[in-house]
């Protein structure tokens, strides 16, 4: 199986990892490999388990890897990391690395459901279980519809384009990925239509709910720095504003140290950091890989190292 995914940042990101020959390494969304095969590469005798909750992913993976003895392959979300350490009889990893979101191979695999630009099946499910996004345009009250766009997509039109869904779904079930992208469409305002593309906000919204991403982030993140051990390190690669936010507050908040008033004589709080900030701003793609794959625009990279 083809699993088309140009992994970004990939210099960047191995480098924030800082690898250890003999350390055990955790690639949290291993997609097609290609961080995998790079953190591969600098282990020794090291443990690299590659987790990927999409079925695909973890085919790919196998043809790969299988061979390779010191790789573990897990279908599983990296939201269970320590269940999955705790399978594993590991107690703790030297680093994690999570690149967050939608794959290449998702996005370009047409019957998948995720992409506006062919005509599919609304899926978007990235483990290929659980609720479809069908299900949630079909199904959901106006006001819920309302509240996934506006949170999940920050759409400012959510209104009109949950009224329209409404009205269409009235009349006929809403199916298809290019069905939902021409409601979407017809409700967004006329002067609006040609800026980008009209469902793009409205389709990230519906993924992020019909995969929970933002709640598996959050749980991740706290996951992670627990398995990691003293030195170990967190990469995170985000590709929107709603995950790099989350992302840069936890590391903040890990990082803060003492939180008494600056006059008082000693600390009273007991507050230590968990963390330093590896980088201060997120990392992003530079001239020569923007060329060479136009996704890695809006991919930013930040890391942290457990004290």
């Amino acid at each position: 199986m083809e699993f088309s995914h140009k992994p970004v940042l990939l210099g960047q990101t191995i480098n924030s990892l800082n690898i250890h020959p003999d350390g055990i390494y955790l690639d949290g969304t291993a997609g097609g490999g290609g961080h995998s095969a790079e953190i591969l590469g600098h282990l020794q005798n090291g443990r690299l388990i590659c987790v990927d909750q999409d079925p695909d992913a973890i085919t790919v993976l196998r043809e790969r890897f299988g061979d390779c003895p010191n790789v573990t392959i897990v279908q599983s979300n990296f939201s269970e990391m320590k269940k999955i350490l705790s399978e594993l009889e590991i107690v703790s990893l030297d680093g994690v690395l999570l690149d967050i979101g939608v794959s290449s191979h998702q996005l370009d695999t047409a019957e998948r459901g995720f992409s506006y630009h062919s005509d599919a099946p609304l899926d978007m499910r990235m483990s290929r279980s659980g609720t479809t996004a069908a299900q949630l345009v079909n199904e959901l009250p106006f006001g819920e519809l309302v509240r996934i766009l506006s949170m999940y997509g920050e759409e400012k039109f959510a209104k009109n384009i949950a009224r329209a869904i409404e009205r269409e779904r009235a009349a006929r079930p809403i199916e298809t990925t290019l069905h939902l992208a021409e409601i979407v469409k017809s409700a967004y305002p006329a002067a609006k239509r040609h800026d980008k593309h009209p469902a793009r906000k409205t389709f990230q919204a519906l993924r992020i709910a019909v995969n929970g991403e933002l709640d598996r982030l959050s749980m991740g993140l706290d996951e992670a720095l627990d398995c990691l051990k003293k030195g170990g390190r967190l990469s995170v690669i985000t590709f929107h504003s709603l995950e790099d936010r989350m992302v840069k507050q936890r590391m903040l908040k890990w990082s803060e140290g003492c939180t008494c008033p600056k006059d008082f004589p000693v600390c009273v709080c007991g507050n230590k950091p968990k963390v330093k900030l590896v980088t201060r701003k997120p990392l992003e793609a530079e001239t020569d890989e923007l060329k060479e794959n136009s996704r890695s625009r809006s991919a930013k990279l930040r890391c942290c190292e457990k004290l």
